[in-house]
């Protein structure tokens, strides 16, 4: 099996010495040609998740360290172009840190450079979808100068930009994405994150979408295992942590290298605005490509995913003017990038230590009401029943007694309010 060990192409010391130490990397190539493509998936997610765009790109799905592969001449070697896929770090094959600092886009952005140093390659067309556009995004700011092209698929900005649009149906299906324990609960909410609800309502032949693809998530899903509570920790902590700065930002926008944006508009993760907000401060670089999918828009929209990447591809390849590359306008990506960066530079860090300390003080107060709702049950139920007459029992009711019945579970289940 291919793996790349991290620490043998990393020369650093200290802390970021220890994020390298003993990782290995699980990936693997597909096709052969001059024209190199790197896919980092998103988080909890496999290298096989880009299944739809290695098969369009190379022709095959079959990796190339198969002994039993085949070479197709209309496949690879033909089109030119060799991808290669792998899991992150806390999930799939790959070596899976207890730590969660150990988990940050920029240590995921040097797993992805061990693994070009570890092929060979000099340049790579870099493809990212969710956490993995993040990662792409650090990866392009580290060594602009190694990348030929970026396709951000289902991007924000990270922090706070990550917390889903928040209704109803959203706050369902975070509860239920938290609570599963099996493939098959894994996979009803996963249905519901990736995809749209018109998609999933569309029958194929005597079935909907959403019967199909539901026992094909639970194969998939039982065959790589369910992720591990470090790597799922980790990988939220990446995308909870992530944040370009302006410099960074600068520094894509100086490489010259043409990216898309894709974006599903009805993606409940990983809001439009935010992807938007992020092509324009890529202006002139990037192109906004809005696409009627959800977040997994790479298999909902296959075709048209595919064709934009393809298009991304041979930009970068005939060196197609910037500006004439960009379906941006040039007025209102320079206006409210401006605004932005001066927005988020005064409140981005004050929201993100609001909303941390919002959710410890939740816990914190619901903690103390359970702990003292506890204490009170407890003491109302060692209190011993009054002794009264009989007159002053019809006239006044014994409050201990109505107490004990509005707390003992007994009363509310034969109530039937249990």
């Amino acid at each position: 099996m291919p793996f790349c060990e991290v620490g043998r192409h990393q020369k650093t010391d200290g802390a970021a010495a220890n994020t390298a130490t003993g990782i290995q990397i699980f990936y693997r190539t597909y096709g052969k040609g001059p024209i190199k493509v790197l896919m980092i998936i998103g988080l909890a997610g496999t290298h096989d998740s880009w299944g739809p765009q290695i098969n369009a790109l190379t022709g095959t799905v079959r990796p190339n360290d198969e002994e039993s592969s085949v070479e197709d001449p209309s496949g690879g070697e033909a089109t030119g172009v060799e991808v290669c896929a792998f899991d992150n770090r806390g999930m799939g094959r790959s070596s899976v840190p207890t730590k969660k600092s150990e988990y940050t886009t920029s240590i995921m952005a040097k797993d992805a450079i061990a693994i070009m140093d570890h092929l060979g390659w000099r340049k790579a067309h870099v493809f990212g979808h969710s956490m993995g556009a993040m990662i792409s995004c650090k990866l392009a700011a580290m060594v602009p100068e190694r990348i030929s092209s970026l396709a951000l698929l289902n991007v924000t900005g990270g922090g706070y930009e990550c917390l889903p649009k928040f209704d109803r149906q959203t706050l369902s299906i975070v509860l239920r994405f938290l609570r599963a324990k099996t493939p098959e609960q894994r996979a009803a909410v996963d249905l519901d994150t990736h995809y749209s609800q018109e998609y999933l309502a569309e029958y194929i032949g005597l079935k909907t979408r959403r019967a199909i693809l539901y026992q094909e998530y639970v194969k998939g899903i039982s065959s790589t295992g369910m992720q591990s509570k470090y790597g799922f920790d980790g990988q939220i902590n990446a995308c909870w942590t992530h944040k370009m700065s302006r410099k960074e930002i600068e520094s894509i926008r100086m490489a010259g290298f043409p990216i898309s944006v894709i974006h599903g508009r009805h993606d409940i993760i990983a809001q439009l605005c935010h992807a938007k907000r992020l092509a324009e401060r890529l202006y002139p670089s990037a192109r906004m490509v809005e696409l009627n999918g959800g977040h997994l828009v790479s298999h909902e929209r296959t075709e048209e995913v595919n064709k934009a990447l393809l298009e991304l591809i041979n930009a970068s390849q005939s060196r197609t003017n910037l500006y004439e590359w960009t379906n941006l306008s040039v007025k209102n990506s320079a206006g409210k990038a401006s605004q932005l960066t001066a927005w988020r530079a005064a409140s981005s860090s004050f929201i993100l230590e609001s909303v941390e300390k919002l959710q410890i003080f939740i816990l914190y107060f619901f903690g103390l009401f359970a702990l003292a709702f506890q204490h009170l049950r407890r003491g109302v139920m060692r209190l011993k029943p009054v002794k009264v007459e009989a007159a002053l029992t019809n006239t006044f009711p014994c409050w201990d007694s109505i107490f004990l019945h509005l707390l003992s579970p007994t009363q509310c289940c034969q109530s039937g309010h249990g």
